[in-house]
This record gives structure tokens, sequence and C-alpha cells, in this order.
């Protein structure tokens, strides 16, 4: 009995030794353990769903519901190779390759130096002579189509113009548009053609570069072509595309063009105000076949319109854009503005043709009035001569043809608005240019309803403070309960 007594008087001096000190280390240790294997699991889990939030002030490697739908419905796997030497990688395009992998097990990428393995890049051919493949860039590629895509940091970036400073300024960012884009662009079964008329004194290749740049950015393949040659050959599922031309087509060139419209092709045209379309019959009737007819002169916005103008040139217009199937998007989104730099007006239809649809995209305000260039007067003031508004300045239709196919056709005033880069940078000029390339395909494209991401912080307001002010009176607070909590219970020890 005494031999029992003084055993378990030693366990409980053990007890009381371990409960005061090495009960609390052996807990320390455990808990220790589980914390490292959580954020082990926690690490893995994050990196195979890409589960980090992200918290910048304009969500840069946040996805949007487009991108994963692209994701969703691939067709076939893509590859990415981040060319980036170590130590210089742009970290927003690695934590956005992330999550587009975690979104979709078709999509892969991986990290590579080119200066380490200058062999990755023979793989591809370049697309155009001046692209040149290199670190600090991303290709995206598709086996199954054996397409790729070249993105560098200019891709990624979207500018502004200050009308106040004259210069121009990083704006957004464009990462999510570029790569999803991209994807788009590689996977694609058949790419559709934009095909850029040449050989009637047509805006040629220089001077298209802007739009032919946006069309390519949005997975449309462009080329130029002459009616004259046998090399290329127009389908009815290419975009035609006619800048302004400056002599009339030929009998045999007309009909060619009317084949094409006849069959469901479509066709963008711009006509500029200087252009001579009254000495060019063949052109005017394939315009008239869509119900366009353009008016002499340029349009003049009133003085009293300060809306309808820029700075103090009545001839930069700002037109009206009215809610229609190409603008009803950019309407509902307030992205409505645009400048005209001199327009043409144009008529339309009066009498109903069951067989056609035409509609005013573009409008003048209601005091402009039309300046006829051909009565030798140098002022732009008004006369009574001048025809009053308000005027048609773009116009779309939809023509069932004679073969039972849809046609569709859009023709604007003023070239500029397609080809100024300026233009792209100061107004909603590339949404409208790819809303229009929407509604004459007949196809959506995905990157138009991603938006640009804010490069520019915006100012701190009492609401965008407060979440960093309730952590930091919370973070001692609850710091102090748990010192209050531990002390508490090493007292009862």
């Amino acid at each position: 009995m005494q031999r029992l007594k003084h055993g378990i008087s030693a366990l409980g001096g053990r007890l009381r030794r371990l409960r005061g000190g090495a009960l609390p280390t052996a807990l320390l240790a455990l808990l220790l353990g589980a914390g490292l294997a959580l954020n082990l699991l926690a690490g893995a889990l994050e990196q195979r769903y890409a589960l980090r939030v992200d918290n910048s002030f304009n969500a840069l490697t946040t996805s949007s519901e487009t991108t994963r739908s692209v994701l969703r419905e691939l067709r076939h796997p893509v590859h990415v190779w981040a060319l980036y030497s170590r130590g210089s990688e742009d970290e927003a395009v690695l934590a956005l390759l992330e999550r587009y992998a975690a979104m979709s097990d078709q999509f892969t990428w991986e990290q590579a130096d080119v200066t380490v393995n200058p062999t990755l890049l023979t793989r591809f051919r370049a697309a155009t002579e001046s692209e040149s493949l290199g670190n600090d860039c991303l290709v995206v590629w598709c086996e199954a189509t054996d397409r790729y895509r070249a993105l560098s940091y200019t891709d990624f970036i979207g500018q502004s113009f200050d009308p106040e400073t004259g210069a121009y300024e990083y704006a957004s960012w464009t990462y999510e548009q570029a790569l999803t884009s991209a994807v788009v662009y590689v996977t694609q079964e058949q790419v559709r053609r934009v095909m850029i008329l040449q050989g009637q004194g047509e805006l040629d290749a220089s001077a298209a570069e802007p739009l032919a740049a946006l069309w390519d950015a949005n997975a449309l393949e462009v080329a130029y072509f002459a009616l004259g040659t046998t090399e290329t050959e127009l389908t009815p599922e290419d975009l035609l595309v006619v800048l302004s031309p400056q002599r009339d087509l030929t009998d045999d060139e007309l009909r060619r063009l009317t084949d094409f419209a006849l069959d469901g092709g479509s066709i963008l045209f711009t006509c500029d105000f200087t252009d001579r379309t009254a000495r060019m019959p063949n052109y005017l009737t394939l315009l008239r076949y869509y119900g366009f007819a353009p008016k002499e002169g340029v349009v003049i916005a009133a003085e009293n319109d300060r809306a309808g103008y820029y700075d103090s040139n009545r001839m930069y217009l700002i037109p009206r854009m009215a809610s229609t199937e190409i603008t009803a998007p950019m309407v509902a989104a307030n992205t409505a503005t645009l400048l005209l730099l001199g327009s043409r007006a144009f008529d339309w239809p009066e009498e109903a043709d069951a067989a056609l649809e035409t509609a005013v995209v573009l409008r003048s305000g209601e005091d402009a009035y039309l300046r006829s260039l051909g009565d030798g007067r140098l002022s732009l003031e008004k006369s009574e001569q001048d025809e009053e508004g308000p005027f048609a300045l773009a116009l779309s239709a939809r023509r069932v043809t004679e073969r039972g196919e849809v046609s569709r056709a859009f023709i604007l005033g003023s070239s500029t608005l397609l080809t100024s880069s300026d233009l792209y940078a100061m107004t909603d000029a590339e949404e409208f240019i790819i809303r229009v390339t929407e509604y004459l395909l007949g196809e959506h494209q995905p990157a138009a309803d991603i938006m640009a991401k804010n490069a520019i912080r915006p100012g701190l307001t009492a609401r965008s403070v407060f979440g960093g002010t309730l952590a930091a009176i919370l973070l001692p607070v609850g710091v102090a309960f748990a010192a209050f909590a531990v002390l508490s219970w090493r007292r009862r020890l």
C-alpha cells in the first residue's frame, strides 16, 4: 500500500512538471508542425486552383466571366511559353497564367529563357517580317491547329490622349484582353479573314496599319488584295473592306463584287467627303445596292451646338450614336464618344424595300449643315443654299439577296476614325470598330467584352481607407485578447 502511494505521488510530480514546462512545449511543437503542414497544403491548393485573392485596386489578375467561358469551351490544348529570364519576370503575367491554368486542364504554361534555350524558338516561324521573338514576351501555341501568337509588353498596355497636355499616357492594362484573344485565335478551327481591297486608289497598308493591328489583336486574319489578281480568292465568309477608293470599278470588277454580295458576303465601306464618288458610277451602283447614297459636301456643326464638335473646329464632329444592333452595348455602357475629322453625309431609301433594312448608326446635330465644296467659297459659314441637318454620318444595312443569302454592309463618312491611332487613344473608336466587325461577320469577338484594367490608382476616399483603419484597430485588440487568454490559462496551471 505504501508503495502504491509512493508511485502515485511520483506520477503526480511528473505530471505537474510536465504541465508546468514540457506540456506547453509539446503542444507548441505540435501546433507549429500542424501550421507548417497546413501552410504547405494551402500553398499547393492555391497554386493548383489559383485561390490567391487579388487585392490590387484594379484587380489586374482577376479573370472575367468571358475568359472563364472561353477556357471552359476550349476544344484543343493550349500551351504558353513565358519567355522571361529569371529575375525579370512580369509578375502580373505569371499570376494571370496561373489563374488560366487553374480554370482549365487544357491550358498549360511554363517559363523559359531563350538565352539558355535558344532552340526553343526554332519551332515557330515569324508570322510577319516585323515580328521578332525573344525574351520578355509570351508565345501562345496550339498544336492541333499549329497556330501561335506572340505577345509583347506593348500588347498589354492601353494608351489615352490628354488634350490638356497634348501627350499620351499609359491609362490601362490589357493583359486579359490580349491573352484571351490569343487563346481564341490559336484554337479556332477557321480564322475569319478581313480582305482590304486595293487597286482603285484606296487607303494603302501603311494608312490602314492601326486598323489591321486592331483586327489582328482580335483573332482575325488581315490580307490586302486586288480584284485583278488571281492569287487571292474572295469567299462569302470573308469581310471585304473598301477604304475610300479614288477610281471607279470596271464592269468586270463590279460583277465580281456583286457576286460576292449575292453569295452572302459583307462589306465595310468608308467614303470621305473628298472622294469623287460622282465620277464613279459603278462604285455608286454597289453602294446603292445597300441603300447608301453619298451626299456631296462636308458636314459642319452649328456653332451653338457645343456638344456636336471638338474644341473650336466645327468640322471635327462628335456624332450622336443611335442605339442599334451594333451600338446598343456602347450606348448602355456610356462608351459612345467618337470623333469624325470631317465627314460626308448619306441618304438612304425612302421607299420600303422588303429585302433591305437600313439603319442610321451615327448622325449629326439637328442644326448641322452641308457645306458644298464646289461653289468656290472659302468660308465654312452657312449660306442659304446649304442643306440643313440632321444628317446620317454612318449607316448599316442588311439585305436578303436574290440567291437567298444575307449580305450586310456598313458605311462611314470619315475614314480617319478607323485609321487614326490618335483617335483610338482619344475616343471609343476601338470598341466601335469591333462592334461593327461583329455585325458584319455575324460572329461575336470575346475580347470585346473584356474591360481593360485601369492603370492609374484612384484617389483615396473615406470608403477606400475604411478597411485599413478597421484592420489597424482590430489587430492590436485581437493580440491583447489572445495574450489575456494565454495568461489566464497559465495562471490556472
